[in-house]
């Protein structure tokens, strides 16, 4: 006689439906994203770049998903840059993709030997290592004929990419969800553009992804965007919907509001008599401006 299975315990319940709802939200978002920016299109051959954290191991698990489902053919190949970092464990990503049934293809360049080479002991290596990185995944792309580049960016890299250009570049420029690269010859997309961080965390928990730390860059705490990040996860805590907003900013941009003269013709604007809800009216909703909630009211009481 068989043993019975266990019955599910309330909390094994509640699990499961917050994962079920996990899954129904990344995956909306991800479908959401690539659909108004039209990220992906019928025949494209999409080159997952695949560095063996959360947010690319969940981009290349909901690409799969979608795919099988998608309203439109397109194929997938995971490329992943092997930079030869000490002790990085070859044998788990092709394992990993093996076992998924997804096409692959290990790149290796000894990347890691430059960086440390040309870069002075205690500076950070991150813009080096980026662009060494970048050259390669742009000719593999070219190798392998893929029509698109799909990077494992999110929400919160998207803000804190807003906030380090305009606290330390002195520029409002973020990071967009599509772009073309900077050689003009391909279309490099992310589809976790409309995703939250810590979404992400659960889900790479669930599905247990084999995850590889990135020993080259990864421990250098003292970086800017490490700070930025701290940053905007404090703010989240003490202010929920904080980071939210300022994403959604960033595509409710008003030229007229703001300082570049290139994007609004400032110099030869003039009164029309006509209203303009997009005028001095616009301030009225200023937080500075705002009466007091009842709630924040202070009453002084006579001694």
């Amino acid at each position: 006689m068989e043993a019975l299975a266990p019955a599910e315990t309330p909390e094994d319940v509640k699990l499961s439906v917050e994962l079920r709802k996990l899954s129904k939200r990344l995956h909306r978002q991800v479908g959401q994203a690539i659909v108004d920016y039209n990220m992906i299109e019928e025949g494209d051959k999409v080159m997952v770049c695949l560095s063996g954290g959360k947010d690319s191991y969940s981009m290349l698990d909901i690409l799969i998903n979608m795919q099988q489902r998608a309203p439109i053919n397109f194929e997938i190949i995971a490329v992943n840059l092997d930079q030869k970092q000490p002790g990085f464990p070859e044998h788990i990503l092709p394992e990993y993709l093996k076992g998924r049934g997804v096409p692959f293809h290990i790149e290796e360049q000894d990347t890691y030997s430059i960086v440390k080479r040309l870069v002075p002991e205690g500076k950070t290596t991150c813009s080096l290592c980026s662009r060494l990185r970048r050259g390669n995944l742009y000719r593999v792309a070219e190798e392998l004929g893929a029509t698109k580049i799909a990077l494992g960016h999110h929400r919160d890299d998207i803000v804190v990419t807003l906030l380090l250009n305009m606290f330390f570049g002195a520029r409002m420029k973020g990071m967009p969800p599509k772009l073309v690269s900077d050689t003009g010859r391909h279309v490099v997309i992310r589809p976790l553009a409309y995703v939250a961080e810590p979404d992400l965390v659960r889900w790479a928990e669930h599905r247990e992804f084999p995850i590889i730390p990135c020993n080259l860059c990864g421990s250098q705490e003292n970086l800017q965007r490490v700070q930025v990040k701290a940053m905007i996860n404090e703010w989240e805590t003490k202010y929920p919907g904080r980071v939210e907003n300022m994403f959604t900013a960033m595509s409710k941009v008003v030229p007229s509001h703001m300082m570049d003269r290139e994007l609004f013709p400032f110099q030869t604007i003039k009164a029309t008599g006509v209203p303009d809800a997009d005028g001095d009216i616009a301030f009225d909703e200023d937080e500075s401006c705002a009466p007091q909630a009842p709630s924040s009211v202070i009453t002084l009481r006579p001694r």
